[in-house]
């Protein structure tokens, strides 16, 4: 709903929804046009095509879901609004194709293989030897991706996923190696804003250890030797994959002996409170500045860093629902003073099942150190019970 109102906000714009079910506020739509399957491209034209006739000439098409960016373009090629198409939403939404087009321009990923059989799987774990990754093509959140150790492991995941000609299962080497982000603006082809962060620990470790409080550092500091030559690899990423206007967001990985690696790149925002934290870090509305790339074609940047931001994700012990929040007043107490915003579980809400967990806390500081130890209290200080 941020990025609703944001955009209805802009000058001169109307905004109208497409909904699969009806939002708890209104965020700004001067019409709604409900469907029964929002990912299902036809009932998308249908309704699209519905507000056209009450509303006239619709001029853009915007969805910040991963799931939804093929249909989008899809639905811009129908009704004739320029944008992403669904041949490069593809590119990037398609993790196997995605690989294979940055190889071609020479930018280095983690090995991957599309498992259609068994015996590809067999060649491929020859090829990376184990640990690896298998996950769907078109993943997303570290749902339905695990982490295989061993041939018994790799059978019981090939079945599950249900791996086969018409379904393949991608597989990647396991990447043992701090894990980042590189976030975009692109505006006419060309990168306007960037932004890294890093992750303590990575997603999958996270999901694969109930207990782990997710953790995300954006620094302050973008220069030197950590970032910039993966900013520079992120820029090069956005070209090769042929995104014109919009944001990116995309998973790096620093090996121990300082090699990057890319994991994956998403055409949309980012998700996880990261354009909240983006705002944090620049004092900035980072939700209006998608909307005005997106709308508009415009940037109002650039965008000054003036503080380091922490984002730590509090997760659930047990299973169920929320029984027990503990321990806020003692964080507060010790870290409150750089705390912008949070949002506490919910006691009696059903536990969430990703590594965002059941609430969070935003910290910032221009110093980062000053913003790791925050994010090290809340996690060690915070639990949340479930049952």
């Amino acid at each position: 709903m941020r990025f609703a109102r944001a955009a209805a906000g802009l000058n001169d714009v109307r905004l109208l929804g497409i909904v699969q079910e009806a939002p708890k506020e209104n965020g700004g739509y001067a019409d709604i046009v409900t469907v029964r399957d929002g990912l299902d491209t036809r009932q998308l034209i249908e309704a699209g095509k519905l507000l056209e006739k009450r509303h006239g000439k619709i001029h853009r098409v915007l969805g910040i879901l991963e799931p939804l960016q093929v249909q989008l373009g899809e639905l811009r090629s129908a009704l004739g609004v320029p944008g992403t198409d669904a041949a490069t939403a593809d590119l990037f939404r398609d993790k196997a194709r995605m690989k294979d087009e940055l190889r071609k321009h020479g930018l280095p990923c983690a090995r991957h293989r599309l498992l259609r059989t068994f015996a590809d799987a067999e060649g491929f774990v020859a090829e990376a030897g184990f640990p690896i990754v298998v996950k769907p093509p078109a993943g997303m959140g570290c749902k339905a991706t695990w982490r295989l150790s061993s041939m018994d492991e790799l059978k019981g995941a090939f079945g599950a996923i249900g791996a086969s000609p018409e379904r393949p299962a991608l597989a990647e080497e396991f990447l043992k190696a701090r894990e980042h982000s590189f976030d975009t603006i692109t505006i006419n082809g060309e990168v306007r804003f960037q932004s890294v962060s890093r992750y303590y620990p990575t997603p999958l470790q996270v999901m694969e250890t109930p207990w782990i409080q997710w953790v995300v550092v954006w620094p302050k500091v973008m220069d030197g030797p950590d970032y910039t030559d993966a900013r520079a690899l992120g820029v090069k990423v956005v070209k090769a994959l042929g995104l014109q206007t919009g944001f990116t967001h995309m998973e790096w990985f620093r090996r121990d002996d300082g090699t990057l690696a890319i994991g994956e790149i998403a055409a949309r925002p980012p998700g996880a409170h990261f354009v909240l934290a983006n705002s944090y870090a620049h004092d900035a509305d980072m939700y209006r500045a998608w909307a005005r790339a997106t709308v508009d074609d415009a940037f109002d940047g650039p965008y000054e860093r003036k503080y380091s931001v922490g984002v730590a994700y509090l997760r659930g012990m047990g299973r169920g629902r929320v029984t027990k929040v503990s321990g806020v007043e003692q964080a507060n107490a010790i870290v409150g003073k750089h705390v912008v915003e949070a949002r506490l579980p919910q006691v009696g809400a059903h536990k969430s099942d990703s590594y965002e967990g059941d609430g969070y806390v935003i910290a910032r500081d221009p110093d980062v150190e000053v913003v790791k130890q925050a994010m090290t209290t809340v996690i060690e200080t915070v639990r949340v019970e479930c049952a």
